[in-house]
């Protein structure tokens, strides 16, 4: 579980995208998500989520960063999550300029997001 580079008490310790994409909450798995390259296990915090807990379910095993921030969450939200942190994104796994590395979990239904929909002419 996880690279442990370190020994200390305070070492990080580091999940690649693949096993982080197996922790999406659905069917009993823990859920983690991905916000600025931390990795944070919600699964306590996802029944509590005012918006709903298929908000949070829909970037567990994923990166959350744009969502999460494009969603208006104050500070006090972000500061929330601190104590579900639980390490960091590999360096391997990090996005590079130009390459997004996002493994989409096999458990979890493509969904299409509003203004997806909204652009494509689908609506209104």
């Amino acid at each position: 579980m996880g690279d442990n580079n370190n020994n200390s008490e305070n070492a990080v310790i580091y999940y690649s995208l693949e096993e982080i994409s197996k922790n999406t909450g659905l069917n009993g798995t823990k859920c983690w998500i991905i916000y600025k390259n931390i990795v944070y296990d919600v699964s306590d915090y996802i029944t509590e989520h005012p918006g709903g807990s298929e908000l949070v379910t829909e970037y567990g095993g994923k990166e959350s960063t744009k969502a999460f921030d494009d969603a208006g969450h104050s500070t006090d939200a972000k500061n929330m999550l601190k104590p579900y942190k639980i390490g960091e994104l590999a360096m391997e796994d990090r996005n590079q300029k130009g390459v997004k590395k996002n493994i989409k979990s096999p458990d979890t239904p493509y969904r299409r997001g509003c203004l997806n929909i909204v652009s494509c002419g689908l609506l209104g």
